[in-house]
């Protein structure tokens, strides 16, 4: 069975259709890499996933729990909503860590909020936080950050930056780890730090779906690729399949595009 399984998923806007009959399923450990002009509906995909967007139709299921389903009654508490998003780490395209805060403690911080809600927080409050803090600086040295934990944001370049919004993503332990174009705010020395990460991730088998233009890493490290143009999936396949023999004219000519830059 797949770990994630998406079913006829649309989003609209209005009169605006963003998404159209959207179908993919991803096995665990897989690498799902989404490509496609700016506009095609790749980041709008990936908010639905998590419900920072609510699908118009369709469904979304993670292993046997439902995230999204009309046919089924709507979850509409705080609380449940945000026990489906757990199931889904989201790495945003500018970071998004708070400025007030370390890196160590951007990392730690959500765990920290979930565990006060533990029936037994206030006896163990203090072992409790030790742990958080121990899985805290190993997800930093993980991405290579041992000598930056205590460092604020504006003290990091982007691409540090961007590996402690990995290592945040990461500390909450979700099923799938999502990126929105995590390098689209570096330039090309950045680039390649936080790719590094990223491959990483992939050799562990870490389960995740990517929004990216960068077209080789996609093609390097995805198990499966899907190509998007106004909203539906044009084509979808093995990258052998898609970056080395596409069958849609409009994947041809997107990659062509790529080729040319």
């Amino acid at each position: 069975m797949a770990l994630l399984e998406v079913k006829n998923l649309e989003k609209n806007f209005g009169e605006t259709k963003v998404l159209r009959d959207i179908n993919f399923t991803l096995e665990k450990g897989q690498t799902l890499a989404i490509i496609g002009s700016s506009g095609s509906g790749k980041t709008t995909l990936l908010r639905c996933l998590n419900l920072l967007e609510t699908p118009d139709s369709g469904s979304i299921h993670v292993e046997d729990e439902v995230i999204f389903d009309p046919s089924l009654p709507a979850v509409t508490s705080a609380e449940a909503i945000r026990r489906k998003r757990l199931h889904f780490g989201l790495v945003f395209q500018n970071f998004n860590l708070f400025p007030q805060y370390t890196a160590l403690q951007n990392v730690e911080l959500a765990r920290r909020l979930l565990a006060e809600e533990r029936p037994d927080f206030k006896q163990n409050k203090k072992a409790i936080y030790a742990e958080i803090r121990e899985n805290a600086e190993k997800l930093l040295t993980q991405v290579g950050l041992q000598n930056r934990m205590d460092r604020y944001p504006h003290q990091l370049s982007g691409g540090q930056q961007q590996r402690v919004a990995i290592a945040r993503a990461l500390a909450l332990r979700p099923d799938i780890l999502c990126f929105d174009e995590p390098t689209s705010a570096l330039d090309p020395e950045l680039t390649g730090e936080v790719l590094k990460v990223i491959r990483g991730l992939a050799e562990e088998k870490m389960t995740m779906v990517i929004v990216t233009h960068e077209m080789e890493f996609a093609r390097a490290v995805a198990d499966q690729v899907l190509f998007m143009d106004e909203g539906i999936v044009a084509e979808a396949g093995t990258p052998e399949e898609v970056f080395g023999n596409p069958k849609n004219p409009r994947t041809k000519q997107f990659l062509d595009k790529y080729k040319e830059m």
